[in-house]
């Protein structure tokens, strides 16, 4: 398993050939883990099953029982907008460091506006918010991209797959959701646009920053279905030879105070699951938390100046 190849990647960012696609860690110690909102809501509404912190089951629940499909979104979304914020003039945030990068696109599935609150901190930037239009009311929004929008870096677009929480339909937050927003996105990448002023669910500039570009993942783990579910729905099916290397920033498995065994099995795992990125996505894995990459992505960028 090749380690993380630090002059592509450099070298890709400073040709804006590269997109971040930011998920929950990013927000982590700001906004509440799924789990967390999953037993929050379990309590309120008596949820009776023993997979309390699984957030989609949960909602699917609250939205059966209570026959009200924007109930759990409205509580999310409401839990989101109150809780603590980073300081988007942190240097150290991870959303700030991702703006600094000064790219044109960034691609997430978190509800909140972190990574846009942090690209406004520059002056010179007016960067700009869309979500995928998954289901048939969002459909009929307008999008920058009605007029065939292709973002500069100083006009940066956050686009959020799986919405926002300042418009809760957005918001794919359900099984029922995820199933829908699924087979739609597969629909709609079956079809070749005929131009840039097409209306899609994912526009053409959006599909391009997908396809052919790196793709630096930040706030993922390996193991989530949603991680995987969107990496192979997304990008599985391009051919191998058209397919950039991209890379993910990891955790490692905590291997802390279990026998030399287990150490073992989490040493195995691991290797698991690089390999099986690798394989499948030509994806390479940085094993650490963020603020280590963000150190290391510094001191090879600098390298190149």
């Amino acid at each position: 398993m090749p380690a993380v190849d630090w002059d592509t990647l450099a070298f890709r960012l400073s040709t804006k050939a590269c997109t971040p696609f930011i998920g929950a860690g990013a927000s982590a110690g700001f906004l509440p883990l799924a789990g967390t909102l999953a037993e929050e809501l379990a309590t309120q509404y008596g949820y009776p099953l023993p997979d309390r912190t699984d957030l989609s089951r949960v909602t699917e629940f609250v939205v059966v029982t209570r026959e009200d499909g924007w109930l759990p979104k409205e509580r999310i979304a409401n839990r989101i907008k109150g809780a603590r914020r980073p300081d988007p003039a942190d240097a150290s945030d991870i959303h700030r460091v991702l703006a600094d990068l000064d790219l044109p696109i960034y691609l997430t599935t978190n509800y909140d506006d972190f990574m846009f609150e942090a690209l406004k901190t520059n002056a010179m930037k007016e960067p700009k918010r869309e979500i995928c239009r998954w289901n048939k009311v969002l459909e009929q929004l307008p999008s920058s991209f009605d007029s065939g929008f292709n973002p500069p870096p100083t006009n940066p677009v956050v686009f959020h797959l799986h919405g926002i929480a300042d418009n809760p339909l957005s918001m794919v937050v359900t099984e029922d959701d995820y199933l829908d927003f699924l087979v739609n996105t597969s629909k709609d990448l079956a079809v070749s646009p005929t131009g840039p002023q097409q209306r899609t669910l994912l526009p053409v500039r959006i599909r391009s920053a997908i396809t052919n570009t790196s793709l630096l993942f930040v706030g993922y783990r390996l193991a989530d279905l949603n991680f995987r579910v969107i990496l192979r729905g997304l990008l599985g099916s391009l051919e191998q030879s058209n397919r950039r290397i991209s890379i993910t920033v990891q955790l490692k498995p905590d291997g802390n105070g279990v026998s030399a065994p287990e150490q073992e099995e989490v040493r195995r795992i691991q290797d698991y699951l690089e390999k099986y990125f690798h394989w499948t996505l030509n994806l390479q894995v940085y094993w650490g938390p963020a603020s280590d990459f963000v150190r290391d992505l510094r001191r090879h960028m600098e390298g190149r100046k």
